[in-house]
């Protein structure tokens, strides 16, 4: 099945290059590329595409328009997925973006578009109702909450911190037993286990793994 795409960026070689890029793949289009968030808006609302590509700065005012952008697209079009990409590891951002909601959200850093496959991976995941979090994004969230004597991630022993890690970067339970060297009964008993401690046991579904590590950015904001 063909993945339909919007794609919004407002620096032309930046726009041109990764368009380019995507229409190499094999079932994707890129139906609509867009400059500004009126635009993007209105190629969604008539195309209707699985997902947008967008940029989180761009005209009219260059600040959170890509974020504001993914929130009203999730609300008026809900099965329609949104990518935010970023210049830098701003965890504010990726809070505002997630904290109302991970479904069908993800948040990359720009030069994860030099690996077209890894941008890919993640369209398709937001497409089917997942969520996709930078996993550089997660390196710095871990290294500066495990400053605040205060954090959630204090309560985690090495080896829950090792299982998040692995979860922030979109690995399955299989995958993370096959990279830690565990079974996958114990990766399971980890998992349970740092759900508890940050208290998300009582989440109904998978977004539990994004909730987790959004749980730290709530913790000291984004200061």
């Amino acid at each position: 099945m063909t993945l339909r795409v919007v794609f919004a960026e407002d620096d032309y070689l930046v726009r041109e290059g990764t368009a380019a890029l995507l229409a190499e793949v094999e079932d994707l289009e890129i139906v609509a590329t867009v400059v500004d968030l009126d635009t993007l808006l209105g190629a969604v609302e008539k195309h209707r595409p699985d997902v947008v590509l967008t940029d989180i700065r761009m005209p009219p005012t260059h600040s959170t328009e890509g974020i504001d952008a993914a929130k009203r697209i999730r609300a008026e079009h809900p099965e329609t997925g949104v990518v935010v990409l970023s210049q830098f590891v701003e965890d504010e951002y990726a809070y505002d973006l997630l904290k109302d909601g991970a479904e069908g959200l993800g948040y990359l850093l720009k030069e994860r578009v030099a690996d077209v496959g890894e941008v890919v991976r993640a369209l398709r995941e937001v497409a089917k109702g997942g969520s996709v979090l930078d996993p550089k994004v997660v390196e710095g969230l871990v290294a500066r909450k495990d400053r605040l004597a205060s954090s959630p991630l204090a309560q985690l022993t090495d080896r829950e911190r090792e299982v998040l890690d692995q979860m922030a970067q979109g690995r399955n339970n299989a995958a993370i037993a096959k990279e830690l060297f565990l079974t996958e009964r114990a990766v399971e008993k980890h998992i349970n286990s740092l759900f508890h401690k940050l208290g998300l046991s009582e989440e109904p579904n998978v977004h539990r793994r994004v909730m987790a590590v959004l749980t730290f950015l709530r913790e000291g904001g984004g200061s």
